[in-house]
């Protein structure tokens, strides 16, 4: 994907998930994220949007602390939202190609990274906001693009997963592999084992040696699985691995 469509996507995927909140209710309880309401939703993602913002517009070439949200509630907070996300596109459509600020992950560029990242950051808390109003990931799954859901795949097991900061480790060297069953390069090879995850990512057919643990199903289900926002479509093998994800993949 190029950068112009993932600030597109990130653009309707802010515009929808203020959409969700509203129709919920700040009171509401997120199902996907057991622990929050809407509000703490808001807050947090809208907090993400002013971070990612910062580094873009200022071209700060130095990681910076997160900043905690506002103290805001009710129609102040989802305006407050609204503001933020619409700073973060309009900074991301504005800023200069070869603009250098600090990322976190290998990217052809910063602002590649950075509108790769928001992008992908959003749609999952669309989700959340999706679930809080009472929609399943199946209902919102049909609504993610292949070709987007498989890149966030690949985000999250060759970019988030491929740091050292990764739990999901086990003491004997494993293979968990993911397989989307809608698209031809779909198809990522896991290596585990007590380092941070090594993974390839093949087209159908050219994925090499048996997986001890297989997942798979349509990416955009798979997305959602693998975020930990729904249950994996199709399990076969070792299920342990499954679980092991569950347990020790979350991204903080």
């Amino acid at each position: 994907m190029e950068t112009a469509e993932y600030i597109s996507v990130l653009d309707q995927e802010g515009r929808s998930l203020a959409a969700a909140a509203a129709e919920a209710g700040p009171d509401a309880k997120v199902p996907t994220c057991p622990e929050w309401q809407v509000r703490d939703l808001l807050r947090h993602t809208g907090a993400v949007h002013r971070w990612a913002t910062s580094f873009v517009a200022e071209g700060n070439p130095s990681p910076s602390p997160f900043v905690d949200p506002p103290d805001l509630d009710g129609d102040a907070l989802l305006d407050g939202f609204r503001e933020g996300h619409l700073r973060l596109v309009g900074t991301l459509s504005a800023a200069s190609p070869d603009v250098e600020c600090w990322q976190f992950m290998p990217a052809p560029s910063p602002l590649a990274f950075w509108a790769r990242r928001q992008a992908h950051e959003t749609a999952v808390h669309r989700v959340d906001a999706e679930s809080a109003r009472g929609r399943t990931p199946e209902e919102i799954a049909r609504e993610l693009g292949i070709g987007f859901a498989a890149d966030g795949i690949d985000e999250l097991l060759r970019g988030f997963h491929a740091r050292a900061r990764s739990r999901v480790r086990t003491e004997a060297p494993r293979v968990l592999r993911v397989r989307a069953t809608d698209t031809p390069d779909g198809v990522w090879t896991v290596r585990l084992s007590p380092e941070p995850p090594v993974t390839e990512r093949n087209a159908e057919g050219d994925a090499e040696g048996d997986a001890d643990c297989e997942v798979s199903g349509p990416a955009a289900l798979l997305y959602l699985s693998l975020w930990n926002r729904s249950p994996f479509p199709a399990v076969t093998g070792d299920a342990t691995l499954a679980t092991l994800w569950r347990e020790k993949s979350a991204v903080g």
